[in-house]
This record gives structure tokens, C-alpha cells and sequence, in this order.
């Protein structure tokens, strides 16, 4: 979720795992996947209006790349911003 005026995220970012980790055995690689989301959208925030399909193929990048290089596995990945 996205603070529509400040472009921040707000609260952490969900990710939902089927098929390619065990969520309660993989906490620090989730953490790092929630900062990389994190970091992905704040460095669009404020440049208004935001390009939300240019984000979402940024963090569909980021994170492929940062999954792959942790665990060898491309997982598919799919972006949803829900701005408010």
C-alpha cells in the first residue's frame, strides 16, 4: 500500500509465496525482499504523477534478480500497488 501524496510505502509489503519458499523458513530472505520493495518505491516517490507500470516492472526486475541471487530459482513475480 502507497500513500498516494507522499509516494511512501505505508506499513510492510506483503508477499505471498506458493510453490517457491516455506515462508516460515526463509524470514531473512522475505526481509530483504520487503526493504528491496521498499527502496524500489521510494525512489520514485514524489515525482508526480508516478509511472505505477514503470514501478511495478522495476520491482518485478529488482526482486527477480534478488531472488535468483539468493536462491538460484526465478520465481514469477507480480507487482500489485494499491494507492490511498
Amino acid at each position: 500500500i502507497v500513500d498516494r501524496t507522499l509516494g511512501t510505502v505505508r506499513g510492510s509489503p506483503d508477499i505471498i509465496s506458493r510453490g517457491f519458499i516455506y515462508l516460515r523458513e526463509s524470514q531473512e530472505l522475505l526481509l530483504g525482499a520487503r526493504k528491496k520493495v521498499r527502496e524500489t518505491i521510494e525512489n520514485h516517490a514524489g515525482k508526480h504523477p508516478t509511472n505505477w507500470p514503470y514501478v511495478k516492472d522495476e520491482i518485478r526486475e529488482n526482486l527477480g534478480k534478488f531472488f535468483f541471487e539468493r536462491t538460484l530459482r526465478r520465481p514469477m513475480v507480480l507487482p500489485v500497488i494499491i494507492e490511498v
